[in-house]
């Protein structure tokens, strides 16, 4: 990457949302600038129902007869798991789903674990 992009990312890591670290905002007008319904929500609604579904067959598939959670052990190699999937993109797997629906699955919990460590400093 060069310098320059770099750079970038360093200082905005989340593209055109700008986070303000040093300016202080309430928290009311922190959640208007973060429009996750008519966002995200509103504009994937079936691509959201086909992730969560993603989930779910997942979740049965790798902790059956457990409630639908994260199990982060077996989670851990998000960006070639993606990879495998986007090569399939556009077809449907073994278990019923959707390959790019797991490339879905895979960039958001790499996205959520890019987050977290840098929430926590581990960045």
């Amino acid at each position: 990457m060069s310098d320059s992009i770099t750079k970038y990312y360093e200082s905005n890591p989340y593209g055109d949302i700008r986070l303000e670290k040093d300016v202080t905002k309430n928290v009311a007008q922190q959640r208007k600038d973060t429009p996750v319904f008519s966002g995200v929500l509103n504009y994937f609604p079936d691509a959201l129902r086909e992730v969560a579904r993603c989930s779910k067959i997942g979740n049965d598939q790798h902790n059956a007869g457990q409630p639908l959670h994260w199990d982060r052990s077996k989670s851990t190699d998000e960006l070639d798991a993606l990879t495998r999937h986007l090569l399939e993109a556009g077809t449907i797997d073994t278990d019923g789903v959707r390959h790019s629906a797991k490339v879905a699955w895979r960039s958001l919990a790499n996205l959520q674990k890019e987050i977290e460590r840098e929430r926590d400093g581990k960045n």
